[in-house]
């Protein structure tokens, strides 16, 4: 990315650049800005450095008000040169911190270019100050000197290291070449601060071949489908109530059109309202109580989730044996630890035609359920324990079911996993009148974490028997899964996508809910911790705003958020440095093998990638290392694995391709999104 860097610039004048340029440093010494302007410029959804330097009128305690108050503002980095006060470099280090911008510690030479060794001593200093990027700036006489300066790129840390004389102008270049997360330019010819220095326009020529970066401004916001996870829980559980429910901000795919399926199935009548650009159902439902199932087969679609969520629902609500069907993907997929369950609880599945055997974890061949198959209850009661290790999606079913028993019961789930599913079948529950206790269950090192999940060893659930689903009214958020597509997009090639490499428009999403239970929002989490610049209006359920940043890579465990994996690898590609992703075991019976779907497709496109245990890693280079190093992903025919996540992730990574990426069967994203397409040209479009 390119980095402006202003001076003597007004408040209006900054705020007008700062929607034109895809990056800003804000010379706070050479800038007339009041701390209420320093404010109001760092709260913009660009990123911006902080820098101001000692000398003159500007005192240690004037950079220190001044950087300190565009920290707060929300500064993406900070830039205090290595010479500066311990005192002061200690409170803006802390202040990093607390706001979450980064720290960078500077050092410039204005005479010439030191030793290898010396540079890399000075290099050393500064990471030993506590600087997140180290910035290293020397004067060029010759083109040995941009050599050496050039030669620190690998020694490990971030850093932008260039110099400055007509010398090392192609240093200012080459420097994103070797892995800098950002270069800087002047605004103009007329405004360059050194030898050497770039104009913005000349380096956009250089770096995306356009003149200049596109206009700063949004395109119409993108808006994000209902969350299929909350819908179709809601569905059944309006289907098993009392009374009329309404669900509000509904939009239909295969896998919710099947749970609605299921429902008339079940005996409840729905009623479809148009409302706007999503659909409010009001769903009479039948008043379950146990043995009060009457249907003797259910047909759940392509959908896993409906599919588990059934199967004790069937055991409990039946006198008598359940049929469920299924079709494509979900015919292959097996339902691990599907006949534990139910055997734990005296109830039973027999497959209905080829069964699955698998290895379980002891490598003993284990034959797991698989639609189509019959369910046979009733569910018992009492004190039972369950393994959580195949994922939460039958647990979910079971919490679901287990209230509508006679008794009550206490489930013990150990080794738990996707716990945020859990939680998102628990508030819909408590929508429809019914309240389960839980207790989250761990050791030392869970109870420090103050609620960690991936530290979390079970779960302890008290249900309740005896009791009824009563009809409610409750809106559907927006779906994170889905979402995520959008925001890596943004984060990483800004709105207009591979049509506008070089733009500095940000991305806006509508429709969703940053306190959701979703696991999916931890998608949030990762880009802001690869440095991506995101912002949002108007509350928890205002719009989302994501902007291009420089992207670096990240770690995460993602074996609560599994359908993440995809996108998530399209990110790390574009990440400079190695991310690693936990979770690959849960990605073996998804709609495809997703590890193997997730590798396969990252080889062809030439990005490194490979499995070490549960970690999936993968080699990224910033986009502006690609472009420079024609290094883009590899264009060509790709497979989706008949899987619509894979569908998403392609899409989102032909946006860096070198040519067209052509994949078959698109039309397999109608499980989940099928209005992706057309949002996804929405968003192309500026």
């Amino acid at each position: 990315m390119i980095c402006v860097s202003l001076q003597n610039k007004n408040v209006r004048e900054i705020l007008e650049i700062l929607e034109t340029v895809e990056m800003a440093e804000i010379r706070l010494d050479l800038c007339p800005l009041s701390q209420e302007d320093i404010g109001t410029v760092f709260s913009s959804d660009t990123p911006t450095v902080a820098t101001c330097r000692i000398g003159g009128d500007v005192t240690v305690d004037i950079a220190r008000q001044r950087l300190s108050a565009a920290i707060k503002a929300g500064a993406t980095c900070c830039d205090l040169e290595i010479e500066a006060p311990k005192t002061l470099a200690s409170t803006l280090r802390n202040l990093c911190r607390e706001y979450g911008t980064r720290y960078i510690r500077s050092w410039h030479d204005f005479e010439g270019t030191p030793s290898v060794e010396a540079l890399k001593a000075t290099a050393d200093k500064c990471r030993y100050h506590g600087a997140e990027i180290v910035k290293l700036v020397t004067t060029a006489h010759s083109a040995d000197d941009a050599a050496r300066v050039l030669s620190l790129y690998g020694d490990g840390g971030e850093l932008i290291a260039f110099a400055m004389g007509e010398a090392g102008r192609a240093s200012r270049l080459d420097c994103l070449k070797l892995g800098a997360p950002y270069t800087y330019a002047a605004l103009n010819e007329e405004e360059a601060t050194a030898p050497g220095q770039w104009d913005y326009a000349s380096m956009c020529r250089a770096l995306y071949g356009i003149p200049a970066a596109s206009a700063a401004k949004a395109g119409s916001p993108v808006t994000i489908p209902c969350s299929k996870s909350f819908a179709q829980r809601a569905i059944i559980a309006a289907a098993l109530a009392e009374g009329t429910s309404t669900l509000t901000g509904y939009t239909p795919c295969r896998d919710n059109e099947a749970a609605l399926g299921v429902a008339a199935s079940l005996g409840a009548s729905v009623v479809r309202e148009p409302a706007g650009n999503c659909e409010n159902l009001k769903i009479t439902g039948i008043g379950a109580r146990k043995g009060s199932l009457v249907t003797d087969r259910l047909h759940t679609g392509e959908s896993g989730l409906l599919t588990r969520m059934m199967i004790p629902l069937c055991a409990m609500l039946s006198s008598q044996a359940v049929r469920i069907d299924g079709e494509k993907t979900l015919l292959r997929r097996p339902l691990s630890g599907a006949k534990d369950i139910l055997d734990a609880f005296g109830a039973r599945i027999e497959n209905i035609g080829t069964e699955v055997t698998l290895p379980d974890a002891s490598s003993t061949a284990k034959t797991e359920a698989q639609v189509p198959l019959t369910v046979y209850g009733p569910l018992g009661s009492g004190r039972v324990e369950i393994s959580g290790r195949h994922g939460s999606q039958l647990i979910s079913g079971l919490l679901m079911a287990l209230p509508l028993g006679d008794k009550n019961t206490t489930l013990s789930v150990s080794e738990p996993k996707s716990i945020p599913y859990l939680f998102i079948t628990l508030d819909v529950l408590k929508h429809f009148g019914i309240r389960i206790n839980n207790e989250l269950l761990g050791g030392e090192d869970f109870l420090q974490s103050e609620g960690d999940w991936n530290l979390c060893t079970g779960i302890l659930f008290k249900i309740k028997g005896g009791a009824h689903y009563k009809a409610c009214e409750m809106p559907i958020e927006g779906d994170w899964s889905a979402a995520a597509n959008f925001l890596v997009a943004g984060a990483i090639f800004g709105a207009g996508g591979g049509r506008h490499l070089g733009s500095a428009a940000p991305l806006v999403l509508k429709g969703l809910d940053t306190t959701s239970l979703q696991a999916d929002l931890s998608i949030m989490d990762v880009l802001m911790d690869c440095g991506a610049c995101l912002s949002q209006l108007d509350g928890d359920r205002g719009d989302i705003i994501v902007q291009r940043a420089p992207l670096r890579a990240f770690h995460l465990d993602a074996s609560h958020c599994p359908d993440l994996f995809p996108i998530l690898a399209v990110l790390a590609a574009f990440c400079q440095g190695e991310s690693r992703i936990g979770g690959v075991g849960r990605l073996a019976h998804k709609e495809s093998n997703r590890s193997k779907a997730i590798t396969d497709m990252l080889s062809q496109m030439g990005v490194e990638v490979r499995v070490e245990g549960d970690e999936l890693c993968i080699g990224g280079l910033s986009l502006s290392r690609r472009l420079l190093e024609g290094r883009l992903l590899k264009g060509g025919s790709y497979t989706s694995c008949d899987d619509h996540r894979m569908v998403m992730a392609l899409k989102v990574a032909s946006l860096g391709a070198d040519g067209p990426v052509l994949i078959d069967n698109e039309a397999c994203v109608e499980k989940s999104f099928p209005g992706f397409f057309d949002s996804f040209e929405q968003y192309l479009s500026l």
